[in-house]
């Protein structure tokens, strides 16, 4: 199974933004992704189309698996 970490921002401009990190750990907490958005926050190293990031808005972890299929 995949674990993707989407963190989603607001932006200056009334719009959102998100970051995805693959293959977070396992036992990542609430508090550690309130921190690390947090920090992005700070540095502001990030910009685009909807302006700078001013606010966290979620973050939510997404687990994927797969399952190959025979091909008849």
């Amino acid at each position: 199974m995949a674990k993707v970490l989407e963190m989603t921002f607001s932006t200056e401009l009334g719009r959102s933004r998100t970051i995805r990190v693959i293959d977070v750990k396992d036992s990542i907490t609430g508090a550690e992704v309130t921190a690390c958005m947090d920090n992005i926050l700070a540095k502001n190293i990030f910009s685009g189309s909807g302006g700078e990031l001013t606010g966290k808005a979620r973050a939510q972890i997404i687990t994927t698996s797969s399952s190959d299929l025979t091909l008849v």
